[in-house]
């Protein structure tokens, strides 16, 4: 009889999976872009932040694959 550790199952259980939450709760957290200054390039800080939020993402997603690969 196969236990579930003989048969080369993968499991979710890494704790890099917590460094998944960044990406969820860094836009939730509305104090970091509730104004209009500073200005990149003529554009407020609304619309950069949203570009940098899914570089964050992208990152972090990167990284916890990689780890956890």
């Amino acid at each position: 009889m196969t236990t579930p550790r003989d048969t080369g199952r993968r499991t979710d259980r890494s704790p890099w999976n917590w460094l998944l939450f960044v990406p969820i709760v860094l836009p939730l957290l509305t104090f970091l872009f509730n104004s209009d200054e500073p200005r990149l390039l003529g554009f407020p800080v609304f619309y950069w932040l949203q570009i940098a939020f899914i570089a964050v993402g992208v990152g972090c997603t990167t990284l916890v694959y990689r780890m956890t690969k």
